[in-house]
């Protein structure tokens, strides 16, 4: 249903026949870890996360598994093992 309290005319899973049914009804600015996310959108009243109603919850224990703006560190080490890669470069 369309957001009617802060993200005004924005989908929102939230929302509900009797209103919002987030915990206080409202949702919460992002916070500083989110600038430069590409869920965060600016509204009149502030800069609101499109996915998370309370940002600041999703960055408590480590990073935002929604944000955007982050890269993953795993990326693979391959390791060579030298003897099969002097074999290797003789071919």
């Amino acid at each position: 249903m369309l957001c009617q309290t802060i993200k005004v005319g924005t989908e929102c899973f939230f929302m509900g026949k009797q209103g919002c049914s987030f915990n206080g009804g409202i949702c919460y600015p992002v916070v500083e870890s989110c600038q430069g996310c590409g869920k965060a959108m600016t509204l009149s009243q502030g800069t609101y996360c499109q996915s998370c109603p309370e940002p600041q919850i999703k960055w408590k224990n480590g990073s935002c598994n929604l944000a955007t703006h982050i890269k993953s560190g795993t990326e693979k080490v391959v390791k060579l093992n030298p003897l099969k890669a002097s074999k290797r470069s003789r071919r």
